[in-house]
């Protein structure tokens, strides 16, 4: 992993002659498998005398920068040119089924960043998330005065995402962003809302009408969770020739929806979500596949928990961009070293199983070996 770091690029010329960008993003990185919340707290581990024995036992790291010039170096860093090292030590890890698997895609806002440094809004990452790895891809910033719409079209643009199905909130339900996926040989899942109200109100008609319902494939699940009880139920079609505006919407070969039904101590509330695909879904995959996109939802989670990423104080959107790479370098980590070893522990107990000793991140960092070929190997 460490080794792509040296491919960073940064933001001005620098020869690395007091301390290495790539040995300050290896002091982050390995600080952060930890569960280390922030710069300070990495710094005082890596000044420590276990730590520093590891580092430079491990990975020649001789010197230990001060704080204040770990944070310089972050911020030399050049955040596309790290995502782009980011995305290629990914890739190395995927399996050469990868035109199989469900690539959610959502963003987040950093809150602290919303007033600082004369910002008039929080930065905004788009994340793109391998939903059955629960592996981060690639991520790209909202520009400002700009929206994710964009963002997603750049960020797709960077990514070899052929034979996978992109799945987007209601935001990204939209004709140029579905002509860019079928452009990349990927098929795309969408949500459509009130921002698209015509083909919302023709789904939702369709879906209402008893006799057609009844002929669409339908599948169904109910869930009961601390004394929550949710039933889903998923229909769907291939019968779109009738849509009014079906030749806009480059390849759209199913339609469906799914009906949630929730009871709670106060009572019970019903919600209908209506989608449109490139890729003839069964009700079951349309199920299936619209969930995913609730892993986006745990990452944002857990890089809150577990990173506090929403209270981070750092005033420079670079380092806010690098360290966001940084915990979703860490938590794939701890995923791959998880689905290798079967491990059911909780990433906090690893994380501090690390903390703890760290030659433990060696055996974590074993598991993120890139997958070999049998010619290769």
């Amino acid at each position: 992993m460490t080794k792509h770091f040296t491919e960073v690029e940064t933001t001005r010329e620098y020869n690395g002659h007091l301390y290495s960008v790539a040995e300050a993003l290896t002091i982050v990185t390995l600080g952060s498998l930890c569960g280390l919340r922030n710069v300070n707290q990495i710094h005082q581990w890596a000044v420590s005398e276990r730590a520093r024995e590891f580092l430079c036992r491990q990975y020649g790291i001789a010197r230990i920068p001060s704080y204040y010039w770990l944070l310089c170096l972050l911020k030399q860093v050049e955040p596309k040119s790290f995502n782009r090292c980011f995305i290629g030590w990914v890739e190395s890890l995927l399996p050469a089924g990868k035109g199989e698997l469900t690539l959610a895609m959502d963003g987040k806002a950093i809150r602290s960043t919303g007033r600082m440094g004369g910002q008039e809004h929080p930065l905004q990452i788009l994340s793109a998330h391998i939903a059955e790895l629960g592996m981060t891809l690639a991520q790209q910033a909202v520009e400002e005065k700009s929206n994710e719409i964009p963002a997603l079209r750049e960020l797709l643009g960077m990514l070899e995402v052929e034979g996978c199905l992109v799945v987007a909130d209601a935001l990204h339900c939209q004709k140029e962003t579905a002509q860019a996926i079928v452009a990349k040989k990927a098929d795309y899942l969408l949500c459509a809302k009130e921002n698209q109200p015509t083909l919302k109100e023709e789904i939702a008609d369709y879906v209402r009408d008893e006799a057609l319902r009844a002929a669409m494939e339908s599948h169904e699940t109910h869930e009961k969770n601390s004394g929550r009880i949710e039933h889903r139920r998923a229909y769907a079609t291939h019968d779109v020739a009738w849509l009014s505006d079906l030749k806009s919407w480059a390849g759209l070969a199913c339609i469906g929806a799914i009906r949630s039904r929730i009871t709670t101590k106060k009572g019970t509330r019903e919600e209908w979500r209506y989608y449109l695909s490139s890729r003839k879904l069964s009700a079951k995959d349309l199920l299936h596949h619209a969930r995913s996109q609730w892993s986006l939802e745990s990452l944002h989670w857990l890089l809150d928990v577990h990173f506090g990423e929403d209270f981070c104080r750092v005033e420079d959107r670079n380092v806010q961009q690098n360290l966001n790479i940084i915990r979703k370098t860490a938590l794939n980590c701890l995923r791959r070293h998880k689905e290798k070893t079967g491990s059911k522990r909780p990433l906090s107990k690893i994380m501090f199983d690390c903390l703890l000793d760290p030659h433990y991140i060696l055996e974590i960092l074993s598991n993120t070996e890139p997958v070999t070929t049998k010619n290769e190997s």
